[in-house]
């Protein structure tokens, strides 16, 4: 045992001191010896999670010898063999998982002590100097750390309870697991428990213990230090090591998330949550929500209607999404953009022409016209109005007449385009995937599906109580309700919308979209991206409170 570290680490927080550590989870005891170097409080080895072996444990104890650093093991369970089998290999102190009551504290406290105090057993091994100084590490022993971790909401409800107990200086926090037990799986801190964490810090600090958690990031360990946490995680090895990673991916524009698997999500979102948007993600502008009929309205040729919802009129940046009405026996001339143009289908029957290639889509079916291709669209009713959903890839949208004969070829429903041309979705038949809790996706159009493209876009269906997860872009994003009604937060703004309504995302604002209601919710959403990728961010990033951008 390190006594000269354990009293060092004591005296700190005695003095409201903060100390410092890393959570190791990784085998290389090479870890932990940077972690000496470095000068940290403490370290504790991780053997509940992960791939540790006692072997793993025993190398970074011994990497901590004769320095300041107070090594702990967090053990698998409240185990009175795997508690002693950690303090016999030399550990200076124990971190216990899942301590909900005061009973199970006091026995992890026992487990650690030996008799008369406790019910820990002897053994010569490396703690005792292989049997050499028993007495001398018996004496000692009674300066074992002890820490539970608060990792539920039931034990917070006993914080008072637990505080009674002796033979503890600091108690942990585990806010992920403390939010799964409130109904928030997944997530870090979910709706309301940073709340109960700090309610039950102040706590703690009132009846003069000290209380730890680790930090997500270095924003997030100041502002923990400012909270009155003391025994504070710069992190985790492993995602220590990510964050560097990605830090200078980021520089050179190669930065990516990792999936669950190791693969690469098709919306390129997070496998967990970052604790707020990069920086470099700051938005300048402010949400726009248009509803149909407030837009700008344009009329492209006689007979057709275009209400821009979204576009250069509302500060959206390189991207123009609208609803087109055609008229009874109306369509357009053949013309031609130098960017891409999007058309979903809402209602009605159209015939849409691209280079002589003859489509007639159904309900939701999508064609996406690369720049330079030339292109029609008609009614092919003579009485009934067809409406359709337009995006383009930027805000500021113009057209060339193409006056020019194509050898005209009806394009069937299985029909594939020329390589390299037009791509067309069938609604019907296309793949689907989850986006979110009963909310399935269709990607219509991107980079990888129409290599070139300067957006991407798709489809989306919300079950009842189906929601995204909070999220950001690196680009402005256009979300149109075709079907039902949606609820839109954004960063604790909430904005109720339906029959078209369209709400312009900026870059960088944390939003997430819900369904509230009991029927379906269906939307059409356009990136001005190419690639449909998210960063998922803690939920607390799209509320008021915990709006990142104040």
């Amino acid at each position: 045992m390190n006594t000269t570290a354990l009293r060092r680490f004591r005296e700190k927080l005695a003095n409201d001191e903060p100390v410092y550590g890393l959570w190791i989870t990784l085998e290389s005891a090479t870890i932990t010896e940077m972690a000496v170097a470095l000068g940290l409080d403490w370290v504790t080895i991780d053997a509940e999670h992960g791939h540790l072996d006692w072997h793993d444990v025993l190398e970074h104890v011994r990497a901590a010898v004769r320095s300041d650093t107070v090594v702990l093991v967090r053990v698998a369970q409240l185990d009175v063999g795997l508690i002693k089998r950690a303090l016999d290999i030399g550990a200076d102190g124990i971190v216990v998982p899942w301590i909900e009551t005061a009973d199970q504290l006091r026995d992890a406290v026992a487990f650690s002590r030996y008799p008369p105090d406790g019910l820990r057993g002897v053994g010569g091994e490396r703690a005792t100097c292989w049997g050499q100084c028993l007495p001398e590490h018996v004496e000692e022993s009674q300066d074992v750390l002890v820490v539970p971790i608060i990792e539920s909401v039931t034990g917070g409800r006993h914080i008072e309870q637990l505080l009674d107990v002796d033979g503890v200086d600091v108690l942990y926090f585990g806010p992920a697991d403390y939010s799964s037990t409130a109904g928030h799986a997944g997530q870090w801190e979910g709706p309301g428990v940073a709340g109960q964490i700090l309610a039950a810090k102040d706590a703690i600090r009132a009846r003069g213990r000290h209380c730890g958690v680790v930090a997500t990031d270095n924003d997030n360990l100041a502002e923990r230090r400012e909270q009155g946490f003391r025994m504070l995680a710069l992190g985790l090895d492993g995602a220590l090591l990510i964050r560097s990673i990605r830090s200078a991916l980021d520089r050179v524009g190669r930065d990516r998330p990792i999936r669950s698997g190791f693969t690469r999500d098709r919306d390129g979102s997070d496998a967990a949550p970052m604790s707020r948007p990069p920086e470099s993600m700051r938005p300048d502008r402010p949400e726009v929500v248009t509803a149909r009929g407030d837009g700008r309205m344009i009329e492209i040729d006689t007979g057709v209607h275009l209400e821009m919802l979204v576009g250069g009129f509302n500060q959206a940046r390189d991207l123009t999404t609208g609803i087109v009405t055609i008229d009874g026996d109306a369509g357009l001339q053949y013309h031609l953009h130098d960017f891409t143009e999007s058309i979903t289908l809402l209602s009605g029957e159209v015939t849409v022409e691209v280079e002589g290639r003859i489509y007639q889509p159904g309900p939701l079916d999508n064609l996406t016209i690369p720049p330079g291709t030339a292109h029609q669209t008609s009614n092919r009713s003579r009485t009934e109005p067809a409406v359709i959903h337009i995006s383009m890839a930027t805000a500021n949208p113009t057209r060339t007449l193409v006056d020019r004969f194509f050898s005209r070829r009806t394009m069937g429903e299985d029909a594939v385009p020329p390589p390299g041309t037009e791509r067309i979705t069938r609604f019907r038949t296309a793949e689907r995937y989850d986006a979110g809790p009963n909310t399935s996706c269709i990607d219509f159009f991107n980079d990888d599906l129409l290599p070139g493209l300067e957006m991407s876009g798709g489809y989306g269906v919300f079950g009842p109580q189906g929601r995204l997860p909070a999220h950001v872009h690196d680009f402005d994003e256009s979300i149109c309700i075709i079907r039902g009604s949606a609820t839109c937060v954004v960063e604790g703004r909430r904005h109720a919308l339906r029959d078209f309504a369209t709400a312009l995302q900026p870059r960088g604002r944390v939003h997430y979209f819900m369904n509230e209601g009991q029927d379906p919710m269906e939307m059409l959403w356009v990136y001005a991206g190419p690639k449909p990728q998210r960063l998922v961010v803690d939920e607390r990033c799209a509320t008021v409170e915990g709006d990142p951008w104040r």
